[in-house]
């Protein structure tokens, strides 16, 4: 009971927390915010935001907004490289310094999302969880999380390699299925406090 009890304050915490400094931020960006839209928009045609379905909490779907980086989206190839043909010039300025992920503040303040937790997973590759493996999706999807530190290059990674999707397949992406169960055992608000500040200082954390 006293551990169900621990494990409903921390969410609890974690939560609220999300939500505050989510709004606290939007309102400290909004500047920069407006000019990386004005940017988007007269860099390449389309639309300012890229919106996608993306799996969250308990497997619900929910759509995530970034900033658009390409000039297109054919909706088949998920797996991005860093020298895809696709991204623009201000898209690879905004990728690089994760930029173009600031408009997921807005899927944190209505509670799709965490500051800190696993990324968000197209349909796709959520289905390939099996098992204990599953219990991933009882965490609400972050902006940032200790796979997200770990393979902050990850782009750089798959360009480097022979076959991007299948090197994402069979190494990526069960590391970092490995990475988020860690990260399940041992989520709490400090811990996530700590992950903020490692990604600040885009540094990976040796425990996980």
């Amino acid at each position: 009971m006293q551990i169900v009890k621990t494990g409903f304050i921390n969410n609890l915490l974690k939560y609220l927390f999300d939500r505050l400094l989510a709004f606290i931020a939007l309102l400290i960006l909004s500047p920069l915010l407006l000019m990386v839209a004005v940017g988007v928009k007269i860099s390449s045609r389309g639309p300012v935001f890229f919106l996608q379905k993306r799996v969250g909490k308990d497997g619900r779907l929910f759509t995530i907004i970034k900033f658009r980086t390409m000039t297109a989206n054919d909706g088949i190839n998920t797996v991005t490289a860093v020298n895809d043909h696709r991204i623009t010039k201000f898209g690879a300025f905004l990728r690089k310094w994760k930029i173009d992920e600031l408009p997921e503040l807005i899927n944190i303040l209505v509670g799709d999302m965490s500051f800190v937790g696993p990324r968000p997973d197209v349909p796709g590759y959520a289905d390939l969880l099996k098992g204990n493996d599953r219990k991933i999706l009882t965490l609400r999807p972050g902006i940032t999380g200790p796979a997200s530190l770990k393979y902050y290059n990850e782009e750089e990674i798959l360009a480097s390699v022979g076959n991007p999707k299948e090197y994402n397949d069979q190494v990526i992406f069960p590391d970092k299925v490995r990475i988020n169960l860690k990260y399940l055992e041992r989520s709490s608000l400090a811990e996530d406090l700590k992950i903020i500040f490692l990604t600040i200082l885009r540094k990976h954390d040796d425990e996980y």
